[in-house]
């Protein structure tokens, strides 16, 4: 049987870069489903669609072409977008809201969730987003929510950004909008942000990475000797 980790939380918790590290020390895959609904929103910016009306969704949905690459060398994803390497475009504070924005659709979200699970199929891997230990992988070895006080989460997005060269944001700007992806993330319909019940809750606020990622390897060690 697979080991599957799925590992959850609102933006700025840390999931990826954790979720990257963890998947390092253990050796298996590392799927970052995030960055596939980031593609979808760059491509909504792109071809100037309104993320509000189901029109616009459905037209985007016949054109949208999804495909994950994992570099040999460092174990990297890239995300490509009808044959496009997306990955240089998607990390920036206006592709984050709409991809809140665009998340709430079904159709969008049923898309990119049956393509999440046919990358998990049979594999051992870390999977992290906002509803993968709830609805993309219910049956995973291990879950963990990981949260972070908003203000934390705001201070590590404009770091982030301005290391990258960004430096358009504000530090309230960004904590506001952290706030309303939050409220937004929660509420949607369908698969909202929430922790599952056998998840476990993992405060980020005063820790370090390479804290956080031993706790959790812990746990995962734990959790495969239960399993053996």
């Amino acid at each position: 049987m697979a080991f599957q980790i799925a590992i959850d939380g609102p933006a700025g918790a840390g999931k990826s870069t954790i979720a990257k590290q963890l998947a390092k020390k253990m050796g298996i895959l590392y799927v970052d489903t995030g960055a596939m609904y980031r593609a979808c929103a760059w491509y909504f910016i792109e071809n100037g669609l309104d993320a509000n009306q189901e029109e616009a969704m459905q037209q985007a949905l016949e054109q949208i072409k999804l495909t994950l690459t994992h570099d040999k060398e460092d174990g990297s994803q890239h995300v490509w977008l009808n044959g496009k390497d997306v990955n240089p475009f998607i990390r920036t504070a206006k592709v984050s809201d709409m991809t809140s924005r665009i998340c709430v659709h079904p159709s969008l979200r049923c898309l990119v969730v049956r393509q999440q699970q046919q990358i998990a199929a049979g594999m051992d891997l870390i999977m992290d987003g906002r509803d993968i230990g709830t609805y993309v992988l219910p049956h995973a070895s291990l879950k963990i929510f990981l949260t972070a006080d908003p203000l934390v989460r705001a201070k590590r997005r404009l770091q982030e950004l301005q290391q990258k060269g960004d430096q358009t944001q504000s530090l309230e700007s960004i904590y506001q909008q952290i706030l309303e992806r939050d409220q937004r993330d929660s509420t949607r319909e369908i698969s909202p942000l929430k922790k599952a019940d056998d998840a476990i809750l993992v405060d980020t606020s005063n820790l370090t990475i390479d804290q956080v990622v031993q706790t959790i390897y812990e746990r995962a060690m734990a959790q495969k000797k239960n399993e053996v």
